[in-house]
């Protein structure tokens, strides 16, 4: 079970790394000291993907990150369809979710292939796919992020990689088993989202994972849910209610 902030924090994809950083470090685990950014030098070849009207911005935020986040690898088996229909459409795995009990936060989708969160404090982000490949998706998202009532709002960029390559299961090759994991990347200039990393200190690495892995599980969830009852699939696939 997630809360509904962590929810949110994954869903924005890019909410991430302030919204982490908030907890006091008190409540965190004490891992071992790992940098808080690794620059990511992207190949020729995943450049040459990228919609060419965000391959500039995806590399400056690769390049000079603020927090960088990996996950640990998520098995899981699902169908492949179903699964790149909810990296498509995050909305309908918001709602999906939500038809589980389970409280998520909303997302809105913007039209034009973008996608939006916000929340009571401030926070608004928009982000949007900027390529796709064989096994996997790069988004791209701008916004401003609160972490808190009395912090100031922070403006952000991020990009967001997952990576799930799949192998056929079963006789029909309608199922696979999927190997999953995301990095994130997240730049932002502001003094106070830098102050409040340095806080939090050696925690705040192993905070943004945990919150990494929570966007993988909020794409898999959903699908490995129906992969077991696909009974319930007109229920949770159903169009949101206008």
């Amino acid at each position: 079970m997630l809360s509904r902030r962590s929810f949110a924090v994954q869903a924005a994809a890019l909410a991430l790394g302030a919204k982490l950083a908030a907890p006091a470090a008190a409540q965190a685990p004490k891992p071992a000291a790992k940098p808080l950014a690794v620059p990511i030098d992207p190949p020729a070849a995943f450049l040459d993907a990228l919609d060419p009207k965000y391959r500039d911005a995806v590399r400056s935020v690769l390049r000079s990150p603020t927090l960088t986040a990996k996950s640990a690898e998520e098995s899981f088996f699902a169908q492949p369809a179903l699964y790149d229909w909810f990296l498509d459409h995050p909305d309908r795995a918001s709602l999906a979710w939500r038809r589980l009990d389970v409280p998520c936060a909303e997302v809105l989708d913007q039209g034009n292939g973008a996608f939006g969160y916000k929340d009571e404090l401030g926070t608004e982000v928009s982000w949007r796919s900027v390529a796709r490949f064989a096994d996997g998706v790069v988004w791209y998202a701008t916004g401003k992020v609160k972490p808190a009532a009395l912090l100031p709002v922070v403006p952000v960029k991020a990009v967001a990689i997952l990576k799930c390559p799949r192998k056929p299961a079963g006789v029909s090759g309608e199922s696979a088993s999927f190997e999953a994991s995301t990095t994130v990347s997240i730049q932002t200039d502001s003094k106070a989202a830098s102050a409040l990393l340095r806080i939090v200190g050696p925690a705040a690495p192993r905070m943004a994972e945990q919150g990494a892995e929570q966007l993988l599980l909020f794409f898999s969830g959903p699908s490995r849910y129906l992969f077991d009852h696909p009974d319930e699939a007109a229920k949770l696939l159903a169009p949101a209610k206008r």
